[in-house]
């Protein structure tokens, strides 16, 4: 049966390093943005500075997905 912590891979331990990666990515899109978070709980901050995070890593994952489609071709051009 498949277990939900495991992904295809092999485990939950990819799953572990892909939320460390986003969360230091949350990190430097925050700092970058001049945006303090904590360490755990951030539920002070603003709703619209927790939309300006999450839009920018949205934009820097598509991004990133695009530069690496296909060897490198981006479909939208």
């Amino acid at each position: 049966m498949y277990n939900q912590n495991q992904n295809q891979t092999g485990g939950s331990s990819n799953s572990r390093e892909m939320k460390q990666r986003l969360s230091n990515m949350k990190t430097e899109v925050a700092n970058s943005m001049s945006i303090s978070l904590s360490q755990g709980y951030n539920g002070d901050i603003t709703a619209r500075d927790a939309g300006r995070i999450g839009g920018e890593m949205v934009k820097r994952m598509i991004e990133f997905a695009e530069r690496n489609m296909n060897g490198g071709s981006n479909m939208m051009n």
